[in-house]
């Protein structure tokens, strides 16, 4: 019951996109392979046209979406095949302000594919992949070789933002952290998102799994 309720605030706060999750040292088996779950994802193109929870986030942040070229170029010097596997749903903020620039970014490299499952299909996903409170949350991204071999992920949001809230929100009130937090989003447009997947791509060809700050 205790972990329910927490769900059930967790689903309710704007600021956190937390998933019904196990009790801490509770092993949740995985039902399925990374590659298996990949290759049942749909595309962002489907997962967009879907989407109907934030969709005026989703569509402008699509539409807005542009990769620098500095990292544009980094991504294309990366040698390989390579899948993100995202575990997302579409009435979470954080996946909204985050798929929609990497997605941009796979238009872009041939060399990188995306594909979407929701939590219901990779909750095992969310939960061996936590926050670093202990949370399972979206969009939670695995990086994978040609193997199928995780060599990477990204959890929630980039780390930029993660500590932007960390120090702001002791000193605003909900009302204050929610309209500064979407100003933070619309002034980085992205890029610390990029950015960080980008160095998952860089530190995988050099044979050094990255997993982020959690």
């Amino acid at each position: 019951m205790i972990a329910l309720a927490l769900a059930g605030v967790l689903l309710s706060d704007p600021a956190v996109c937390g998933v019904a999750s196990s009790p801490p040292g509770v092993f949740f088996a995985a039902p399925d392979s990374l590659e298996r779950l990949y290759a049942r994802g749909r595309s962002f193109k489907q997962f967009l046209a879907a989407a109907r929870a934030r969709r005026e986030t989703w569509l402008d942040n699509s539409a807005r979406a542009v990769v620098p070229d500095r990292l544009l170029a980094r991504a294309r010097a990366i040698p390989g095949r390579w899948h993100l596997l995202v575990v997302a749903e579409d009435w979470c903020g954080d996946s909204a302000n985050t798929i929609p620039y990497l997605a941009r970014l796979v238009d872009s490299v041939p060399s990188v594919e995306l594909r979407i499952v929701s939590t219901r299909d990779g909750r095992w996903v969310t939960e061996r992949h936590r926050t670093p409170d202990g949370r399972a949350a979206t969009p939670t991204i695995i990086l994978l070789d040609s193997t199928g071999a995780a060599v990477g992920c990204f959890v929630e949001r980039p780390a930029a933002l993660r500590e932007w809230l960390s120090v702001n929100r002791p000193r605003l009130s909900e009302h204050q952290l929610q309209q500064a937090r979407a100003a933070w989003r619309r002034k980085d447009a992205g890029q610390s998102t990029v950015r960080e997947v980008v160095e998952l791509l860089e530190a995988a060809v050099q044979g050094k799994p990255q997993c982020g700050p959690t």
